[in-house]
Order: structure tokens, then sequence, then C-alpha cells
């Protein structure tokens, strides 16, 4: 980690360094970068920044888009997937002023830097661990077409089903069988599971630039779906790992012929990809969620936190599922959560407390409707503000109907179902609850006005642009009409 420029000077000699390239994130939580040689970073760079335009990146409109960005050297690594060696970091976004530069009030790093902030600020907690589990989907091809006269997408999974016969993926175009059928990929061993190299390249990456893995493996989905898990780290930090995680594996899965997708639901009929998110938090280094006479050992601040993000659940999802995709994700019968609720071990409730966490230190529960689709600034901060809305609050999920119920929650009858509420069934129903529901995300000038307005504007835009789309299953249903 560079502390200073003279650090960031060592660590360009030691690797031969000619290029520095700066990551900016926006709206969508999709980094965009610009480049100068190693020679044209200099103290003064650091200090004046680099102007950009920020409507492009979705946060202003045009007439006022003049902005600037301001390296943050702590964030920076050696690039492993450029061919000129080349030392990548995250920059900061500010306004300018006539006074000078102000951070950003929308700058995604920034409202995760405020949320952490507006924790301590609380009392609650000094510290807020996060951690995240990426599923994805490695695959082999993909094609799709959106034209007046031509819609269609195809995917393509050397260790899919569909090619039992004979693979274009097989040496000597013959299949050597050893396919991974529908929902059978949990675990799969070699060689079944095509991508162990691969996925063995991507976690060394994440290792040696600072991000520890927990594990890796296959997952259920069979056409190629995959799982690596991370260690736990503060907010901001988290985030940054989030962004350099997906950065490193697409980039890798294209220098070794395969392509990935965090989509949350890639395949009609197969397991979507979720990002679950693991919490716990900590006050001068003692875990607070922890209480040996609670419900699974859980303490009233944790109950509290929970009834916080269940309360909220529907408005999170404008942040935390922020995609027409992610709705297709979240249906009963795919190990997706739609149930407002929570309990231990069950993998049906939105809030899931896993039952092998027993140590105080380990004591915590996941946030499981979430996907990658999703800004990790805006989406960790959300829940976060959720949880502490219900901390000070002091809620009580089992008085607010939210459980413990450990049982199936996709099986309930039709008179549980109108106790137990649910997750929006699609992006428009996400924008209507966040409308609703987002003053806890403005506590403490953690979220602005602006960026709730900008956020439920780009996902009513996109629901609209899906929405209005024939698809090809209306052909089949209604051509004949």
């Amino acid at each position: 980690m560079c502390h200073s420029f003279e650090d960031f000077l060592a660590l360009a000699r030691e690797n031969d360094i000619k290029m520095v390239d700066f990551k900016e994130v926006d709206l969508d939580g999709r980094w965009h970068h610009l480049s100068v040689p190693v020679e044209r970073f200099t103290p003064e760079l650091l200090e004046k920044g680099i102007g950009f335009d920020g409507s492009s990146y979705g946060f202003l409109t045009v007439e006022k888009s003049d902005m600037v960005f301001i390296p943050d050297l702590s964030s920076a690594f050696v690039d492993p997937v450029t061919e000129i060696p080349t030392v990548s970091m995250i920059g900061d976004i500010y306004r300018i002023t006539d006074e000078g530069y102000v951070r950003f009030e929308s700058d995604p790093r920034g409202v995760a830097e405020k949320a952490e902030r507006f924790l301590k600020d609380t009392g609650i907690s000094d510290c807020c661990l996060f951690g995240p589990e990426f599923e994805f989907y490695v695959l082999d091809n993909i094609e799709f077409r959106n034209e007046i006269n031509h819609i269609e997408v195809h995917l393509d999974s050397a260790q899919a089903a569909w090619n039992s016969i004979d693979s274009p993926y097989d040496e000597y175009a013959r299949n050597k069988g050893y396919k991974v059928m529908g929902h059978k990929g949990y675990h799969a061993d070699l060689p079944y599971d095509v991508s162990f190299d691969l996925r063995n390249k991507m976690v060394r990456a994440l290792e040696d630039n600072g991000i520890p893995v927990k594990y890796h493996h296959s997952e259920n989905g069979g056409p190629g779906q995959v799982e690596i898990e991370v260690n736990f780290a503060t907010l901001t930090e988290i985030a940054d790992r989030t962004m350099k995680l997906k950065y490193l594996l697409k980039n890798i899965a294209l220098q070794n012929g395969k392509t990935i997708t965090f989509m949350p639901k890639p395949f009609y009929g197969e397991c979507g990809s979720g990002m679950h998110v693991h919490m716990h938090m900590f006050n001068e280094g003692k875990p607070i969620f922890f209480d040996e006479n609670g419900y699974s050992n859980l303490s009233p601040a944790a109950l509290s936190a929970i009834a916080g993000i269940l309360a909220h659940a529907p408005a999170l999802t404008a942040f935390a599922c922020p995609s027409t995709n992610s709705y297709k994700r979240l249906i009963p019968g795919y190990e997706a959560p739609v149930t407002v609720c929570f309990a231990t071990s069950n993998r049906s409730s939105v809030i899931r407390i896993p039952g092998y966490a027993k140590k105080p230190e380990d004591k915590r529960f996941e946030f499981r409707p979430s996907d990658a689709t999703a800004n990790p600034y805006l989406c960790y901060s959300a829940i976060l503000m959720a949880a502490i809305d219900g901390i000070q609050r002091q809620l009580d999920p089992a008085k607010l109907g939210f459980g413990p119920y450990d049982k199936n929650m996709y099986y309930l009858s039709e008179e549980e179902k109108k106790v137990v509420g649910s997750l929006p069934k699609s992006l428009n129903e996400a924008a209507d609850a966040l409308e609703a529901d987002h003053a806890f995300l403005l506590s403490g000038g953690v979220f602005s006005q602006d960026l709730i307005s900008n956020q439920l504007r780009k996902i009513r835009k996109e629901a609209e642009a899906v929405g209005i789309a024939p698809h090809p299953l209306e052909f089949q249903m209604y051509y004949d009409l």
C-alpha cells in the first residue's frame, strides 16, 4: 500500500512501471479509466487532479458537468492484466466551486466513506465488516443481437449438458463426456469442474493484489456457475475490493479464452447468481452482535439491525438488486430469497444467520437478495444505513412479524403469505419502494436527495426500455392469435 508519493516511486521503480491508470466509478458501478505516462504522475497532479465530464458518468447534466478526480494513493496496485507495466489506482470525485474543490456528494466511494463516519458518530460501533460472496458463470461464448428484425441470445459452456454429443470445445471435435447436468454443479469435482485451473489463476491474482480469498468452488448452475468468497473488510475497502475483483476476473477470463458474467439470471431454468453480503460489527475490537442468551446467540443490537434491514428491504432492492434481470433471479425455487424474514441456516429467507458461525467474533448474518449488478459502494452503504436505523429505533424483528421462520419459505400457505411480506417482483416495484422509503438513507447526509433521484431515474428508464421490447417468448405465445 502506498502512503506517500515516495512509496509510489519505490513501487514504480521496483516494478519498472511505465504507465499510471486511474479508475473512477459511475452510478451504475462500472469503472471508467484514464492513463498517464509514469513521468507525468507528479505531486502536483495529486493535488490538482484531472478534469473529466461528469455527465458521462450519469452524475450531472451537460451544462454543469465539469468535475475533477483526485487519485487515492492508498488504492494503488500493480495491474496484472496490462501488457505495459502499469500501476492502477482509484480516483475520488470532486465538484469545482468558486471556493475550490468540494467532494462530490454523490461520489459512490464518498457515500461509503460517509456511511462509515456516520456509524462511528452514532456510537453504535466503530467498525462494521462486510464479507460478500461472488457467484458468476464462466462461459465459452456469448452472442446477442437486438435489432428491429432480429432478437437473439446464445450462451455456451463447455461443461453444459447440451454439449453432451459433440462439443466444439473438445479436442478433435469429439465429446469426452463429463458434463454437468442442470442444478448439479454444487462442489462438482474434476473432471466436471472445467474452470478449476482458471479460478486458481484468478484467486492467485486476487491474493497478490490485496484481496484475501476464503475459498472458491463450483456452484449449482450446471452451465459453469462458480463462486469466490472473500475475507471480511471495512465498507469502503470491501467496495474497492469488489470493483477490483470484477475487473481482474473479467480480464483474466478473457486472457484465457473464456468470458464471465455476473448477471443475476443469464439462464432460464437454471440457478441465478447472487452476491450475498455477510456483516458484523465491533466496538473497540469487541463483537457487538454476540449474546449467548439471544436467539441463535444474537445480541439485541444484531436483532435490531436485522429488523432495520428487513423493514427497509423493499427499498434496499433499488440499490442491491438494481437491474431488470435481478427480478428474474428473485423467484421461488432457485435458492434465491423472496420472503422478508430471518432465520438460522435458512437459505429461503432474506436474512440468514449462518449456523456454523458460533464464536463471538464470528457471529454475523447475511443479506441474501443482493447481486453483483449493484454499485458496491451504494449497496453496502444502504444495507449499513438500514441496520443503523434499526438499532437506533431498537426495532424487534419478532414484533414486526419477521420471524424467525425456521421453515422453507418457498412453500408458505396462502394465509402465511398474507402475514409475511415479500420483496418487489420487478425493478419498477423496487423504484416505488425506494421512492416511498428513503429517509433512513438521508440520515447524517450519507446519501443525498440528488443521488436518490438519479438512481430512481436510472432504474425506471432501464425498466421502461426492457418493458417495451418484444420478448422471443411472446412470439411463441401470441404470434398465431
